[in-house]
């Protein structure tokens, strides 16, 4: 994600897709809706990032239930942008919620954290990377 594509705070800025196979439901999603898959290495295999068809601008990730992803839930997860990601996880378990895992680095993009509300619904925090 490019600086011009920062998404706006509280807003959904990416989804993923956790599945066991993410080669077959990639494959799935461009027979379905028409996305291309774009492999991205994650050290001994791949997961994919998926862009609609005539756009440059990906719509999300596919991925594979293991390596980092390995204790994501499975299904969709969205990234939710806020501005302090320590402080809203602050706020996760101070209003019932749950904070599901370690703080992850999003390479240079930024830094997130899957959570889990009062009612067990399962999304993540992304807090964008801080300019120097």
């Amino acid at each position: 994600m490019s600086e011009s594509h920062k998404p706006a705070l509280g807003s959904v800025g990416w989804m993923d897709l956790t599945v066991k196979d993410a080669v077959a439901v990639k494959d799935f999603y461009r027979d379905v809706v028409g996305w291309t898959a774009t492999g991205l290495d994650m050290g001994g295999y791949e997961d994919f990032i998926m862009t609609p068809a005539g756009s440059e601008t990906p719509a999300g990730g596919v991925c594979h239930a293991r390596g980092s992803n390995e204790d994501m839930p499975s299904g969709w997860v969205v990234y939710i942008t806020v501005e302090n990601l320590d402080r809203s996880l602050e706020r996760v378990t101070a209003m019932g919620g749950k904070v599901r895992g370690k703080v992850r680095s999003a390479g240079g993009m930024g830094r997130f954290c899957v959570i889990e509300d009062p009612a067990g619904a399962v999304s993540a925090l992304f807090e964008s990377a801080k300019k120097e």
